[in-house]
């Protein structure tokens, strides 16, 4: 599937106008190292190198049909390439963004490039996890030029009733927000992600000194407050389910400064599921159904597995969440719907539908990820 997707967009071999798409080659950009750890084939980690090199010299680059040319920060060429990163990562998308002076369309804003915060820390952590396998500090540098760069722009500077929120969408160039509104798990994705590369940074303290996280973890955790963070939508739950496994590593090794967001992001992921399941969504023929949104949830239920493991690993650092192995049987419980999922959309008939040739590359990915998830949610 891999190898397929490489072809498919222009990777390898190289393509003249090579496609990429920033969630897409975040997932991929992992399922590559997965398979370098698993079969120590050169071919893999390749390419995910030259993935690496492509998204930023695609996507941290004005479009071919933008007026405006060279590194989206800004930058000289020569500096551009040393900090790829620092005027954060467009989209993808095909149309291009929307103009301050134009009108606002829900419908299609969809399908207008610009910057989505939680699709920038998806590439953060793939280039952290990078950094954990090749050992090369560089890439956890620029994830974390990432990290500073889109919380500076992505966070509302004048809130209004002094609680400090987040935009959802941001142009291009970072200047002004394209939707004004916060994702709903925007600020969790940032404190779990900001706290893995200020953790991985740590480890490589003296030999290549990365800029601190700290005061953005600061602000980014008082964004998430008190938070419900409870959703029937199949991505967002897997997205939760997911959060829950990297929240415990940072546990593990004392690296998270809430703690507390871990029950309660179990419960509402519970309850979020619980209403999914009594939908029977999966019930529906494929033509009714986006696999890359199930396919998130297939990857999350794996994950509540590893981190049944984990807590049984080390009993003592959970022994004060007294709720934790409750929260987690019951999510166990729907274990069996990340098979149901994979079966349905391994199925070739399944696979001809408009809803997955729509969508073929992210579908495809996410289904690679979900066969095989350890690369994209790595061990501690």
């Amino acid at each position: 599937m891999m190898i397929e997707f490489a072809k498919r967009t222009g990777l390898s071999p190289k393509g003249l106008f090579p496609k990429r798409y920033l969630w897409t080659d975040a997932y991929a950009l992992c399922n590559f190292l997965g398979l370098y750890r698993q079969t120590s084939k050169e071919q893999y980690k390749q390419c995910a190198l030259l993935l690496v090199d492509q998204v930023h010299a695609t996507l941290g680059r004005h479009r071919r049909d933008d007026p405006r040319t060279g590194w989206i920060s800004g930058l000289s060429e020569e500096e551009g390439r040393k900090h790829p990163t620092k005027g954060g990562l467009r989209i993808g998308k095909e149309m291009s963004e929307r103009k301050p002076e134009e009108p606002f369309d829900a419908h299609l804003e969809w399908d207008r490039d610009g910057q989505y915060y939680h699709y920038l820390t998806q590439w953060m952590h793939a280039l952290d996890c990078v950094s954990r396998v090749t050992g090369d500090p560089s890439f956890n540098r620029w994830a974390i030029e990432l990290a500073k760069t889109a919380h500076a722009k992505f966070t509302d500077q004048t809130p209004r009733g002094g609680q400090k929120r987040m935009y959802w969408k941001m142009s291009i160039d970072l200047s002004y927000p394209l939707v004004s509104s916060m994702g709903h798990h925007d600020p969790l994705d940032g404190l779990i992600t900001y706290s893995e590369l200020q953790t991985t940074a740590g480890k490589y303290s003296g030999r290549s000194a990365s800029p601190d996280l700290g005061a953005e973890i600061a602000v980014i955790a008082a964004i998430c407050g008190e938070t419900n963070w409870t959703t029937d939508d199949s991505l967002g739950i897997g997205g939760l389910l997911i959060n829950t496994y990297r929240m415990a590593q940072l546990i593990v090794v004392g690296s998270f400064i809430r703690p507390d967001l871990l029950e309660t992001v179990l419960n509402d992921s519970r309850m979020g599921l619980d209403h999914f399941a009594g939908n029977s969504p999966l019930n529906l023929p494929a033509d009714y159904r986006l696999a890359f949104r199930e396919l998130g949830l297939s990857i999350g239920l794996q994950a509540i597995g590893k981190l049944q493991g984990l807590i049984e690993r080390y009993p003592r650092v959970f022994k004060k969440n007294h709720n934790l192995c409750s929260h987690i049987r019951r999510l166990m419980e729907y274990a069996h719907l990340s098979e149901l999922i994979q079966t349905f959309w391994l199925e070739p008939n399944n696979r001809e539908s408009s809803s997955w040739t729509e969508h073929n590359d992210i579908n495809m990915v996410m289904l690679a990820t979900s066969l095989s998830p350890d690369g994209y949610l790595p061990p501690l």
